[in-house]
């Protein structure tokens, strides 16, 4: 009988060790997780906190913000 690997490898060698994972503080606007020490922008107006590597399609998709090159 074939099993899966993940199974497999769960019953060798135990569940993975939870306390090693980086710790969850929050969810941003779009639903990404936020970890301690992650980088975040707070709106002050919504009071919606986003990643800041999501920033630009906040501002995007809330303000309409249109990002452009100059020429």
């Amino acid at each position: 009988m074939l099993e899966h690997p993940a199974i497999t490898r769960t019953l060798r060698t135990g569940y993975p060790n939870m306390v090693a994972q980086p710790e969850h503080v929050g969810i941003d606007y779009f639903g990404e997780e936020i970890l301690i020490d992650d980088d975040i922008v707070e709106d002050p107006n919504t009071g919606e906190t986003v990643l800041r590597d999501n920033l630009e399609r906040y501002l995007s998709e809330v303000y309409d913000f249109k990002f452009q090159t100059a020429k």
